[in-house]
């Protein structure tokens, strides 16, 4: 990719980029299992980004895959709950809009959508 900016390209193709050169990188890929929870991996993934010249954001490495689904199972956050079978950034939306909806009809019940109850297996 010579002459072309790196910053000028879409987020999931730099989160490529920034995969392909942490594949393998000793150092880099030590300070992230070291890291205490997902906030400490996106704090090295940004360092990581900037000296790769990559612009990438915060925002921009908590939302995309799979660097979003590496902080969730980091922070020991369930990318699927049983019985819902929807990923997990798909739950959030859903809930952030049904939220939305109930504070705009002025309700004033829980903003949160009761959870699902699992009876198990046995």
């Amino acid at each position: 990719m010579a002459g072309v900016d790196p910053k000028s390209l879409p987020v999931t193709q730099r989160i490529n980029l920034l995969l392909k050169a942490i594949n393998g990188a000793k150092r880099t890929n030590e300070a992230l299992a070291r890291c205490g929870d997902g906030e400490a991996m996106l704090d090295v993934l940004l360092e990581a980004s900037a000296k790769l010249g990559l612009g990438l954001s915060r925002a921009d490495l908590q939302n995309t895959p799979p660097i979003r689904d590496w902080v969730w199972w980091k922070n020991k956050e369930a990318l699927l709950t049983i019985g819902d079978n929807t990923p997990r950034y798909q739950q959030d939306a859903s809930r952030a809009k049904t939220s939305a909806a109930n504070s705009a009809a002025g309700d004033s019940s829980s903003a949160e959508l009761p959870r699902k109850r699992f009876l198990g297996l046995f």
